[in-house]
């Protein structure tokens, strides 16, 4: 599986502006690297990107507050209630379902559609829901507290705003070079997937909150090698649209011939849990040993989609990550953990 995807971050101007040149980071206390030391629109003092915590991976296009000034606290966590949850992500359940009904139809659907792990035929396989519905509560809360905190609302698709592009915008055919297909009995892995999603049979994995990386994305349980973790999906924008744009977490969805018809999904606004899984560091050994996912763009009938798949064993607890720089290498991840 080439990955072929490219988490875009373009650089704003730079905002370091006093006239002197005696500002230094309030963190580290030196005044190098005048292009990474952002300045606070509130009390003027100064902080290097990548000093911060979480870090800054760019110069923010607007205005910009520092951790003092902005008094950032823990997240507030979603409430551990059901119904809540259920509304939040807007789960289809029968309105007499029961959680231990749901426990058995999850048992059967893994009898009638398991995948034979295949090395051969690299055959993707569908996520293992944990069994356990209150750990899945937990599990879906963590998740509802990061997009809250981001003010982000929840999505599980592709989304076509009137004022952005249009579904008959986002065509395979248009992709320079040519894009793999996903072959059919992999198309229906990732559709029973998404069926799981509906009824509420999330992946097995919690969002964290980490002072260093921000909100972050690790495994609940075991995870296989070739699974689907997630399509990664949100707002579907011409790039053009977007090269000035402030977010720092757009996927490349289609690399057109014509660079006007480029396409990029944008998950600021509507999103999933893809939108939280961090990146490898590309200039560190160490970094790159990090890796457990692959991203890669895929061919749907005729439609771009992009996938984050194990591309190994992912033990319990394990944090996830995967290239931002899949062959583009625009995203700066020299300051990455």
């Amino acid at each position: 599986m080439a990955a072929m995807v490219l988490r875009r971050r373009t650089r704003a101007p730079k905002r370091y502006s006093k006239d002197d040149d005696d500002v230094r980071c309030e963190r580290c206390g030196s005044g190098d690297f005048g292009s990474k030391l952002l300045l606070c629109d509130k009390c003027d003092k100064g902080y290097h990107l990548f000093c911060l915590r979480p870090i800054l991976v760019s110069v923010p296009k607007g205005s910009w507050f520092c951790p003092v000034c902005t008094n950032i606290k823990t997240p507030q966590l979603f409430p551990l209630v059901q119904t809540k949850i259920v509304d939040f992500f807007r789960i289809q359940r029968s309105s007499d379902a029961i959680e231990n009904q749901e426990k058995g139809n999850i048992k059967k659907r893994k009898r009638a559609c398991s995948l034979a792990f295949s090395k051969r035929k690299r055959k993707l396989l569908a996520y293992n829901p944990t069994e356990d519905p209150e750990r899945r509560l937990e599990q879906m809360a963590s998740l509802a507290t990061a997009l809250k905190a981001s003010g982000t609302e929840y999505s599980n698709e592709l989304t076509y705003r009137p004022s952005m592009a249009l579904r008959s915008a986002n065509c395979a055919a248009l992709e320079k070079g040519g894009m793999q297909v996903l072959p059919k009995e992999d198309i229906e892995t990732l559709n029973l997937c998404k069926r799981m999603m509906e009824k509420g049979e999330c992946p097995p994995l919690m969002v964290v909150f980490d002072p260093v990386e921000g909100f972050t994305v690790q495994a609940d349980r075991y995870i296989k090698d070739l699974t689907i973790i997630t399509e990664y999906v949100g707002d579907v924008d011409y790039l053009k649209n977007r090269e000035n744009d402030d977010g720092d977490s757009m996927m490349t969805l289609l690399h057109a011939f014509n660079p006007l018809k480029s396409l990029v999904i944008c998950p600021d606004k509507r999103g999933n849990i893809a939108r939280f899984v961090n990146g490898i560091n590309n200039f560190s050994p160490d970094g790159r040993k990090k890796q457990n996912l692959k991203c890669v763009r895929y061919n749907v009938n005729g439609e771009c989609r992009v996938l984050l798949i194990a591309n190994r064993d992912i033990r319990k607890g394990e944090r996830l990550y995967y290239d931002y720089n899949g062959y583009e290498h625009e995203y700066p991840t020299e300051h990455f953990v």
